[in-house]
């Protein structure tokens, strides 16, 4: 996470390009009988109210779509847990969705007694040390908790998001914050603040023992990634005190098998309070009938005095520090300096001094390392909090390089810093270029949430001024400030990382305890929730898009144009889109990484990255499967110049052959990164199993033909790209007719196009069996995955296909996500989807997943396949997923040239209109009748292909015989090198 200084930055553009600088300044105002405070200047237009008890709230209108962003954030995490109960404030976090004494429940009076017992029962276990006696008492946890469970309903919270109309239920818990994120639609404000102001009055911790279950499975997931365990061990030096390194936000195994739900229960009633916390909205709203109704839901909060947490300041670090980290993934070097404070002056510097490094055109980094190819990634990055921040470079060695040699180059670059050997221009171009690349943010609902949420949490918000200012601040910094920093802060006081591939001997996973699967009364519905969702809503009408009015349709010579005119500010986004990608030239992907390295006969590579850097564009060569295109975006007033040094690169690069060497040797050192990746291994069984040995994942070239590959073959491929068909689209000030004169004029074409290569095709396996597709890997999980192809593209299916998708496997209120997590407890991650495919000459595929502990992975594939093969009935379910579906289409709104990206896939599935319509219209008659029927026909009682990773050492070969005929790939099979 960027500071905020750069995360801010994209306020200060409009219309007609990059501001001057502003005077940000507070001022009050009062409409509709409340005061409120905003800051002069500010594009957002953010209001900020303080409610009588103590309450943030803050407000702005965006009324572009029908959909309002929410945030709840309260100023406490993992900084705030008890030293002897870390991840306290994470537990609670998932409490929060649980319930209260009037919802996620049938009878709290009946209910009560149990949860007391369970209470109870949590305290004893937390203070029983001999083995048997805790085995004991968690028997009768589990006993009292499944009799609770006759009463209480799973996830009731959220199946009412789901039926009026939310998208992204989520929580996060970090050091200094918990924020609870939601979406709904602007016509269902009522019943959703209705349901927020009740979720937080009087918070039920029911299904506790199967929600610590999955809390445990996060544990475990958090012991497979590497990353994570560089993150925890640096910070720990870092952080010799303070809880930013001595506590993490998930806590230890320790506490995590010790909980009190007493000491939860005072931690909420502690930092849960008005005074603390802060709403923030965004989207179609209208402020001063939303105050009023904000007011009104959540006056029921009483504040209390909060002491946060306060600690004694870090002694400086006065020596190099150095851990070891082991694990299967790819060895990387990470050096990391203690920060300061948010909104320091020092902070801004180190911001600004990352991008000066890394800001992946003309940084130091980018121009003397990647652009070099002298490792085989290298990055920097400042990470802030509010008591201090994190500088951190890294890199990953390429072939035959040592983790010291690595970060002896990352050290190199920062004495080239401290020396001043770099262009004072880069600091004007760092903050254009950071204002530039964050202007879409500025009409997102989410960002200006995120944003404000984010300035709460530092510092309650009473710095907005500051930090939309902070970009302008940050242009005033000179060179020489930069250097004199510098030479202070990067000194022999850092923590060095050395993550190496190899066995983790520390590991100690969380043992699965025995539970019995509870009720989830998934049918039933509380009062609350039956009066919540009776109430009527104003409907929203779609909007569908019109190709034929939407689009400007043209040519330019022998190639279609396509534009769409921006209106709103000076920001231009250009592409020549070819339909060929590495299905018909496996080279083609080669030749885009080349391109990066080379230069022209008037500039050298570094010079071109510089170039586009200075005039703030952006271009790029993307090679997909079947799609190749070439990205060209920025300020309009330098569209001629960005378009013609583009022309320039593609007809005159000239060959490198010292780059391309070290760029053969970074590819194969890649591939062999590639086979440690636990992600990128299951996607290779996955492939595997749909399409059989030869498939996508490993149609690439071997090792040998990487190292055979020419200067020669690659440029031919880019100095004749153009010769292709190909669209341009653009979407920017000009009108069609201009966007076409200047494409005669800079873009040249041929006469005609050559005809391509013809696109690889792969066959599609029919599975009659049930097969299991094994990769052993060193991890404490197991990832596991169901796919099985459905058959080619049928229009007609995508109404079914979205409602069953919606009601059995997507989002946590589905069938697969109650009875897989929160009955049975089997894992912290799971989902079921019938996937579609992007072309009509393609096939459905149905696809679940879960990700357990190894131990549990029989109950976990059982579980699956009980669903699979068994859809469970919920009227209520049934009718918010429904209702969801359509909601969806009804407040979804496409536009700029996200339009020209629908096109084209709408194109692809050989439709000529927005296929939304279709989809629409069939959703409303369909009944569960309809559903179960898909689900008999498409998904029930299959042979299925199980693609598994894991580590033998946990799951044994005769337990994967239990599920179908099991074949283990190796690698090369997987990848085809």
């Amino acid at each position: 996470m960027k500071s905020k200084f750069l995360l801010l930055a994209c306020f200060l553009i409009t219309g007609s390009g990059l501001m001057a600088q502003n005077t940000y300044q507070w001022k009050t105002a009062t409409s509709a009988g409340y005061s409120y405070k905003y800051v002069t200047n500010d594009p957002t237009k953010l209001r900020f109210y303080t409610l009588k008890n103590g309450l943030t709230v803050v407000l702005s209108q965006n009324v572009k779509e029908p959909i309002i962003e929410f945030r709840l954030a309260v100023r406490a995490g993992s900084n705030t847990d008890p030293r002897t109960a870390t991840g306290l404030a994470h537990y609670l976090e998932h409490l929060l969705f649980k319930g209260t004494d009037k919802f996620g429940t049938m009878d709290f009076t009946k209910e009560k007694p149990l949860l007391d017992k369970i209470d109870a029962l949590y305290e004893k276990y937390n203070k029983a040390t001999d083995p048997i006696k805790r085995k004991e008492i968690y028997s009768e946890i589990d006993k009292t908790s499944g009799l609770a469970s006759n009463y209480s309903i799973a996830n009731e919270y959220d199946k009412m998001m789901k039926a009026i109309g939310g998208q992204s239920t989520n929580a996060h818990t970090w050091y200094e914050e918990t924020v609870y994120n939601e979406d709904f639609p602007s016509n269902a404000t009522d019943k959703f603040l209705a349901l927020q102001a009740e979720r937080f009055r009087n918070p039920i911790f029911r299904i506790f023992h199967t929600e610590l279950e999955a809390v445990y499975e996060e544990k475990n997931r958090g012991l497979d990634e590497d990353s994570w365990k560089i993150n925890e061990k640096t910070s720990a030096l870092l952080f010799p005190t303070h809880n930013y390194g001595q506590q993490t936000t998930i806590g230890t195994i320790e506490h995590l098998k010790n909980p009190s739900l007493i000491d939860i229960r005072k931690y909420y009633n502690k930092y849960y309070v008005p005074n603390n916390m802060i709403i923030a909205m965004a989207g179609d709203l209208n402020p001063d009938e939303m105050i009023k109704k904000v007011d009104k839901s959540f006056s029921y909060m009483q504040p209390k005095p909060v002491e946060l947490y306060n600690p004694t300041p870090e002694r400086p670090l006065t020596q190099i520090q150095k851990v070891d980290i082991y694990g299967p993934s790819a060895e990387s070097v990470n050096v990391a300096y203690r920060g300061y404070a948010e909104n320091s002056r020092q902070s801004m510097l180190l911001d600004l001094i990352s991008s000066i490094l890394n800001n992946g055109k003309a940084g130091l980094f980018d121009i003397n390392l990647n652009k070099q190819q002298k490792v085989l990634r290298a990055s920097a990055s400042y990470q802030q909090m509010k008591d201090y921040g994190i500088f951190e470079l890294t890199a990953q060695p390429k072939q035959g390089q040592s983790l010291q040699e690595a970060q002896q180059l990352l050290m190199d670059q920062l004495e080239i810093l401290k020396k001043g050997e770099f262009d004072e221009s880069l600091i004007k171009a760092t903050v254009a270029n950071s204002k530039l690349g964050l202007l879409q943010a500025f009409d997102s609902n989410g960002y200006r949430v995120e944003s404000i949420t984010n300035e709460f949490i530092l510092n309650r918000g009473t710095k907005w001024d500051k930090s939309l200012s902070g970009p302008d601040e940050m242009a005033k910094i000179t060179k020489q400030q930069i250097v004199s920093f510098a030479k202070e802060f990067f000194i022999d006081n850092y923590v060095i990382a050395y993550k190496h591939k190899g066995e983790d001997k520390t590991i100690v996973k969380v043992e699965k305890p025995i539970i019995t699967p509870i009720n989830t009364n998934a049918s039933s519905t509380s009062d609350f929730t039956k009066a919540l969702l009776s109430a009527p809503s104003k409907p929203i009408a779609p909007k569908f898009l019109d190709y034929k009015k939407d689009l400007n349709l043209g040519k330019t010579g022998i190639a279609d144009v396509i534009t769409i005119q921006n209106t709103e500010n000076s920001i231009f986004r250009l592409s020549y889109r070819f339909d060929i990608g590495s299905w018909n030239y496996k080279l083609q992907p080669y030749a885009a990484q080349y391109l990066a390295f080379l230069g022209t006969d008037k500039y050298t590579a570094e010079e071109i990255s510089k170039e586009f850097y200075n005039i703030a564009c952006n271009y790029s060569f993307n090679v997909g499967t079947e799609t190749t295109t070439i990205n060209i975006s920025g300020l309009q007033e330098n569209f001629e110049k960005a378009m013609s040094l583009v022309e320039h690169i593609f007809a005159n690069c000239k060959p490198n052959e010292k780059a391309l060497e070290e760029l053969k040797s970074r590819i194969l050192k890649s591939r062999e990164n590639n086979k440690l990746n636990k992600n990128a291994i299951l996607g290779g069984l996955m492939a595997y199993a749909q399409f059989g040995s030869d498939n996508p994942v490993n149609f690439t070239l071997s090792n040998e033909e990487i190292k055979n590959i020419t200067s020669e073959q690659l440029l031919d491929i880019l100095h004749h790209v153009n010769n292709y068909k190909h669209t341009v689209t653009y979407y920017g000030p000009k009108t069609l007719a201009e966007l076409s004169a200047s494409i005669s004029k800079l873009h040249t074409l041929p006469k005609e196009f050559e005809i391509a290569a013809p696109t690889k095709k792969f066959n599609y396996t029919n599975t009659t069996t049930n097969n299991v597709y094994f990769a052993d890997y060193d991890m404490v999980q197991s990832e596991i995955r169901w796919v099985r192809n459905g058959g080619l593209y049928n229009p007609d299916l995508a109404s079914k296909i979205t409602l069953f998708n919606s009601y059995f496997g997507g989002g946590m209120g589905s069938i697969v996500f109650q009875t897989i997590r929160e009955s049975k407890a089997l894992a912290y991650s799971t989902f079921a989807v019938y996937s579609s495919p992007d072309s009509k000459t393609k096939d459905y595929a149905m696809i679940a997943y879960v990700g357990s502990q190894a131990d549990k992975m029989n109950d976990a594939v059982k579980g699956m396949n009980e669903l699979l093969n068994d859809l469970p009935e919920s009227d209520k379910s049934f009718e918010a997923s429904k209702y969801n579906a359509l909601n969806a289409i009804e407040t979804s709104r496409i536009t700029k040239d996200d339009i020209i990206q629908r096109y084209f896939s709408d194109k692809k599935l050989g439709l000529d209109q927005d296929s939304r319509i279709k989809e629409y219209n069939g959703l409303k008659p369909l009944t569960f009748a309809d559903i179960k029927s898909f689900h008999l026909s498409n998904v029930a009682n299959k042979p299925y292909n199980y693609c598994i990773v894991a580590s033998e050492k946990s799951v044994k070969p005769d337990e994967l015989q239990k599920f179908g005929n099991v074949k283990k790939l190796t690698l090369e099979n997987i990848f085809g090198y």
